[in-house]
């Protein structure tokens, strides 16, 4: 039985955000294809996180959300269990979701996917209906032609089946999901229940999210996801996708940084070619603004966290403090220590005894 103080903590989120007077319509709206022997947790993960968001407490009525899962009328979908989950609702338009998930299976039965699932995947995209591949659900997204242009995340245990299945499309490992345009990856398991926080966050708002999160027992983690990275760096808009493939991957990186060759091949360029495409799109070079993007990353951490320098400079990929001291001041005119201390004497920032006791 949950606590005193965490039913409390549920109670005044929920009061934060319920009722919404008005309410017509789900404010986040799902649509789910599941594939054959498909991993239940993808699933459970997904659902149970929506569940928690749109209603007080436990009483799970869809409200906030929708969801749903789509397909054709009488079909049980075999899980990689072996239970069988029912389709609850046929080939509808898309358009009434906002977003269509597909979970794949196990990938020897890649090619059994039904010609009305894959008709159905590309009316959604036609339609520009976000979509969202979860666990193996971006090789079947692949398969239908629909990642073509778009960088994917991939379990790393799946990393060679990629590479033989799909050689010419970009991906990611070692994240838990990547947001490109209307396209949405997920490596699978617990970090579906990350990603489905945060589109809850993006439509729902901050106090379901962080309801998900208590009511999941989401543990916290170290380190920041890419979720914080992109609320600190802001989204930058470029036309040239091969730049705004190279800028994800210099995001996911931030800790460990990539060379440039090794960013060009995983974007399908040459280093030249992804020199000039950077200058045109951003007037500096992919090196420059990768430093310009981890001080700026540091920037935030330094005004949002209780981080000392030394791990401020970890995160970001620099490999000790003086160095990532040097560049700070290079580009900002304040070196980090100060500007920390500058900030708790004001109490515009946290309080970090660890800042206040590192060198200027």
């Amino acid at each position: 039985m949950p606590s005193s103080a965490a039913k409390q903590l549920v109670d005044q989120l929920d009061a934060a955000g319920m009722p919404v007077a008005g309410l017509t319509q789900p404010e986040l709206s799902v649509g789910i294809v599941l594939c054959s022997h498909f991993p239940m947790l993808s699933l459970a993960g997904l659902t149970d996180a929506l569940r928690h968001a749109a209603d007080i407490g436990d009483q799970s009525r869809p409200l906030r959300c929708h969801w749903t899962v789509v397909g054709r009328m009488g079909q049980r979908v075999r899980t990689s269990s072996g239970l069988e989950v029912s389709v609850q609702q046929g080939w509808t338009d898309p358009r009434q979701f906002d977003y269509v998930v597909v979970i794949g299976g196990l990938l020897q039965y890649l090619d059994e996917i039904e010609s009305d699932c894959i008709s159905y995947l590309q009316q959604a995209a036609e339609a520009d209906v976000c979509l969202v591949g979860l666990c193996t659900g971006s090789f079947v997204l692949a398969r239908c032609g629909l990642m073509q242009g778009y960088l994917a995340c991939v379990h790393a245990f799946h990393e060679d089946d990629w590479r033989r299945l799909f050689p010419t499309l970009p991906f990611v490992t070692h994240a838990d999901y990547l947001v490109d345009g209307n396209r949405i990856t997920c490596a699978g398991g617990v970090s579906v229940i990350e990603l489905a926080t945060a589109l809850i966050e993006r439509h729902c708002g901050h106090d379901r999210a962080a309801k998900v999160v208590h009511q999941m027992t989401v543990s916290k983690r170290g380190n920041h996801s890419f979720v914080d990275r992109r609320k600190a760096l802001g989204y930058l808009t470029v036309t040239n996708a091969t730049v705004r493939r190279a800028v994800m991957l210099m995001e996911q990186h931030m800790g460990d940084p990539l060379d440039m060759p090794t960013i060009a091949r995983l974007v399908g360029a040459g280093v030249r070619q992804l020199e000039r495409a950077f200058r045109s799109e951003t007037e500096l070079s992919p090196a420059e603004f990768y430093r310009v993007t981890r001080l700026r990353y540091a920037r935030w951490l330094l005004t949002s966290s209780h981080l000392a320098l030394s791990e401020i400079a970890y995160e970001c990929g620099f490999a000790d403090v003086a160095h990532f001291t040097r560049q700070f001041q290079r580009q900002f005119g304040i070196t980090p220590g100060k500007l920390k201390k500058a900030l708790n004497s004001l109490g515009g920032g946290p309080d970090s005894a660890a800042a206040n006791s590192t060198e200027d």
